[in-house]
């Protein structure tokens, strides 16, 4: 689908761009449906200074496309959920909303975030809590080799706990460990 690139979402000057995108109602998972612009770019400031959780926003063809969080699962959102292990990292991810959406896309973003997170040696697993109602990400997440845990109860949702292996996706996507490097963070 061509080059992704990733950087560090910077709260205030991406604040009305990631509003249009998290208000969306395709967004509706993504909690943030009555947030203004000046509540986005505070959750994006409180994630930008949290020690174990960051945002990025990526490009596609040049044009920011997707959000993609990274977050220590052990000490954000999953916090006494599950069973931690050593090389634990969270992920979300957003695709902004389009008015022509390519084909593939989606699968595409996902891959890449994944590509991403296991280009850092120390990434042993992904862990990912989506509501159980988000069947469309469970499909996705399945594509790139996540197994289902189990369901978790959380205070804003029911979260569909599941994780993947460095191996299991590699396996899965038939990716191998290069992964092309863009913009000082790799994708």
């Amino acid at each position: 689908m061509g080059e992704f690139t990733l950087r560090p979402v910077d709260p205030d000057a991406d604040a009305a761009l990631l509003h249009r995108w998290v208000t969306h109602p395709k967004a509706a998972f993504w909690l943030m449906q009555d947030a203004d612009v000046a509540g986005v770019a505070q959750e994006y400031r409180r994630i930008a200074e949290h020690p174990h959780h960051e945002a990025y926003l990526g490009h596609w063809r040049g044009r920011p496309a997707f959000l993609a969080e990274r977050y220590d699962p052990a000490r954000v959102e999953l916090v006494g959920l599950y069973d931690a292990h050593a090389g634990d990292v969270g992920m979300h991810f957003l695709c902004a909303p389009a008015d022509a959406p390519a084909h593939g896309f989606t699968l595409a973003v996902i891959t890449t975030v994944m590509a991403w997170l296991f280009a850092d040696p120390s990434t042993r697993r992904v862990v990912v809590e989506p509501d159980v109602r988000n069947t469309a990400v469970h499909a996705l997440n399945a594509a790139v080799g996540f197994d289902v845990v189990g369901t978790v109860p959380k205070p804003e949702k029911d979260a569909l706990l599941s994780i993947c292996t460095r191996a299991r996706f590699h396996a899965t996507t038939g990716l191998g460990a290069g992964v092309p490097s863009t913009d000082g963070v790799s994708a």
